[in-house]
Order: structure tokens, then sequence, then C-alpha cells
């Protein structure tokens, strides 16, 4: 798959300031397509950003803009995102995770031949991270402590939800502002059979994808936006049926993480249709409007790919990300503080 840059598109024509949230979904190093969205949508200046949810990758791509923005605005959190992205690569360079050769020069994003990529597979079916890695080391939060200013979080006027699953209970619990911590970050986004739970206050945690992908409902309840924009990487539709042992895992994998937001975004639909919109909790419901960033070409892409850090690779995914919001924007920057534009009766078609 080749992904064409995209050229830097200006703001769009001066208009009164809107207030949104965003929810950011987790997949590993797919996250670049999220940073690409945030990149886009953060040269608007009429957007102000009211809440962000966000889960995994998703969570650290909030933290880092949020962070980024308490420092320097807009200009700050683009900056302090592609800081951090590049780090990610940075580290990567030492990975035992690489693309072979024939990969390499056939240009494909995937790690399907890579021999310790198997290996590794192979052996966590049959190990846990506490046999291979008793001491329970993970980069990733030494990268996260750098790259976030976590008291700047603390005081932020952006309100950060972050979810992880709780291990003993099978629940989602939402970290908020100053709760954050790299900890957090790392819980959010902890794959039970690559890491050890990470515990915090007494509690272990695995990846927030479990529990909410991104979690929607403290974005109805704890913030002043009507409109909160989903940037989904993870995709719901395919229309293939997989038959390889590792296509029907990773398919397994999608439908897990995409089912507590389907449940969610399912809930929104029906309040639409029943609640008051002038009374009670259920008001908050029926007034948030829902819109999506997505691409069907996050389908090409192979799962294996979540764990490819190289630079290009990550350039590719945040210009693609890009490429997504500049596109929403042309199609729907007038709906914004209007109506959904998520069809949000086909949700309820699902049910």
């Amino acid at each position: 798959m080749n992904i064409k840059n995209t050229a830097a598109t200006k703001s769009s024509p001066r208009r009164k300031p809107l207030l949104v949230d965003l929810a950011l979904q987790g997949g590993g190093s797919h996250g670049a397509f999220t940073w690409g969205v945030l990149d886009r949508l953060l040269e608007e200046s009429w957007l102000t950003f009211d809440g962000i949810s966000g889960t995994s990758a998703g969570a650290m791509n909030a933290a880092v803009m949020t962070s980024g923005y308490a420092k320097g605005g807009a200009d700050g959190a683009r900056a302090a995102l592609e800081g951090f992205w590049k780090s990610v690569s940075d580290a990567g360079k030492s990975s035992p995770f690489r693309r072979g050769p024939m990969e390499m020069l056939a240009g494909h994003w995937t790690l399907e031949y890579s021999p310790m990529f198997l290996a590794a597979e192979l052996a966590s079916r049959v190990f846990s991270p506490y046999d291979l890695a008793p001491a329970g080391f993970n980069p990733l939060r030494e990268l996260l402590a750098e790259a976030v200013d976590f008291k700047a979080l603390s005081s932020s006027p952006i309100k950060l939800f972050i979810t992880a699953t709780n291990v003993h209970t099978g629940s989602g619990h939402v970290f908020r502002n100053a709760e954050i911590t790299p900890d957090v970050l790392m819980a959010s986004g902890c794959l039970p059979t690559m890491f050890q739970a990470v515990e915090i206050d007494g509690e272990f945690y695995w990846d927030g994808g479990y529990a909410g992908n991104p979690t929607m409902t403290p974005l109805v309840r704890d913030c002043q936006s009507h409109d909160t924009i989903l940037v989904q990487i993870n995709p719901i539709k395919r229309s293939t049926v997989p038959t390889t042992a590792r296509d029907i895992l990773d398919r397994l994998n999608e439908v897990a993480f995409n089912a507590p937001l389907l449940k969610e975004l399912r809930m929104i639909a029906l309040l639409h249709k029943v609640a008051d919109p002038g009374h009670g909790e259920g008001a908050l419901w029926a007034k948030m409007r829902i819109h999506r960033i997505a691409s069907d070409a996050m389908l090409e892409l192979s799962a294996t790919s979540k764990m490819i850090s190289e630079w290009p690779f990550l350039c590719e995914l945040r210009d693609f990300g890009r490429a997504a919001a500049q596109s929403f924007l042309d199609a729907h920057a007038d709906d914004l503080g209007k109506t959904s534009t998520l069809d949000l009766d086909a949700m309820l078609e699902t049910l």
C-alpha cells in the first residue's frame, strides 16, 4: 500500500469558535493516523477542544496533544505530537520486530514474514509476560514521561478521559486530568499477552479497549460541547470472511475492541429518538452530535503493522490522517454545531 503525502492546507475562513470533543481510538502504531488527523484539526483556529476521550494509542495522543497545547497553543500541540512519534520511531530502531529485506524492497508494511515476530507470536500463546519479562519493563513509559507535562494536564482546561480495564472487575475505569500519570497511559495500552498488568493505587489494569475504545459517556456527561468527533482507526466492517488463523484472530480483536464503542453509539442513537431533549440526563445524550473521521484504506493495513515504528511508515500514516481530516472538513465543516454527520439511524438497524 502506498499512501501519498498531502500538501499543507490553510485554515478555513474565519468563523465563530465552536466547542468540540474528540474520541480517539487505540491501535498501536496505527495511532499515527490519529496524529495526522489532530495535526490537521489543530490548524483550524475556530475549533476549540473541550474534552478528549482516549484509549491506548489514543490516550497517548490525547495526553501529548493536551500537554503541548498547554505550553504553546495549537502550534505547541502539533510540535509535541510530532516529537512524540519521532521518539517512538527512534526507540523502535532497537526493536527485534523488523521487516525482512523482501518486504522492504516491495514496500510492504507487514511483519508477517519476520522470524522474530513469528517467534514472539508463538511464544505468547505458551508463555505469559510474567514468564518472559519478570521485571515488567516497557520503554514506552520513559518516552511518555519525557513527552508529557503531567502537571500541565492537571490544570488544563481541556478535559481528559483515559480508559483502562480493571483486571479484577472487567469494567472500564476512566482516569481524569489530575489522575493521569505515565502508569495510567501505560495501563490504557497494556495488552495482556505482551505486558504485565499495570498496578495503580492497588488495582491492576489492562488495555482500555476491552471496556471502551474510546469511552463516550464522560464526553456527554462532563463536557459542554454537543459535538464529538470520533477518530476511528479500527475497521468495523469488512467485506471478506477471514480464513487464515492469523486473520481470524485479527478480526476477533477488531470485533472485541469495537464492541464497547458500538454499544455506546447505539445508546446515543436510541436516546436521540426517545429521550426528552429538554429535561434530565437523557437530554444530554439526545443533544450530542456525532461525527466520524475514518478511512477505508485502514482496511488495507496488516494487523502486524501495528508493531512497525519505522519513521517513513509513521509519516505516511500521519499524512493519511491529514487527508482524512481534510476530506471530513471539506464535506462537513458547516455541519459541525448543527447536526450529526454519522448516520445514527444505521446504528439502530444493526441491533
